[in-house]
């Protein structure tokens, strides 16, 4: 049985086909080669990709992006459909699954809501758990630079503490939408936020997202 990862990997990839290298996305500055680019430079050069995480490590790892995207974009597609080489660690499944299920779902709703005319995305209840799963072990990090306390809410009452503090702003919405709101793509994410009108303003500003 195909894993949530693998199944996400064919959607990102049948999305950028779909929308050809110039389309934007969620991402600011990106097109989507840029987008591609990144995500196979994560998997096949995965000491450029800390630049995302590691300030120093920034100048270089834009440098690497910015090769690959120069490769014929079908080349891209084709490297992220196909998948990592045999020996990077996200080639065994159990990394595959934790590491590239949320990102792959979420590189893909940045293709796909990079439209202003796109549609939601329906997803299945299962899948939807997965992701809240993962929203709950990420949640704190997600939350680092925000100045008040959030709390994520689903539909049938379930939270994740984003972030602790006072005053409280409350995001509710199925966990896609809570993981993209998470992620930073706020203005994206279809979900409806409470609170104190400063603090949801102050909210709207920070920084969310690793």
């Amino acid at each position: 049985m195909a894993t949530h990862a693998k199944r996400e990997r064919l959607i990102l990839a049948e999305l950028l086909e779909t929308a050809g290298p110039d389309a934007p996305t969620l991402c600011e500055g990106w097109t989507t080669r840029d987008l591609a680019a990144h995500v196979v430079v994560r998997e096949r050069r995965p000491h450029a990709a800390a630049g995302v995480l590691i300030a120093r490590l920034a100048p270089y790892g834009e440098r690497v992006r910015k090769e690959f995207a120069d490769k014929p974009y079908e080349e891209l597609v084709r490297l992220i459909r196909t998948g990592p080489p045999s020996l990077s660690p996200f080639a065994l499944e159990p990394v595959d699954e934790a590491a590239n299920t949320v990102e792959f779902y979420i590189h893909g709703e940045d293709v796909r809501r990079g439209r202003p005319d796109s549609a939601p995305r329906e997803i299945d209840p299962a899948f939807a758990d997965t992701l809240w799963a993962h929203l709950e072990r990420a949640a704190r990090l997600f939350g680092r630079k925000v100045p008040v306390g959030v709390v994520l809410r689903r539909p049938d009452g379930q939270t994740v503490v984003l972030k602790r503090g006072a005053p409280v702003v409350t995001a509710t919405g199925e966990p896609g939408e809570l993981l993209l709101f998470a992620s930073g793509r706020v203005e994206a994410a279809r979900v409806e936020i409470s609170g104190d009108e400063t603090a949801v303003g102050q909210l709207r500003e920070a920084r969310l997202g690793i």
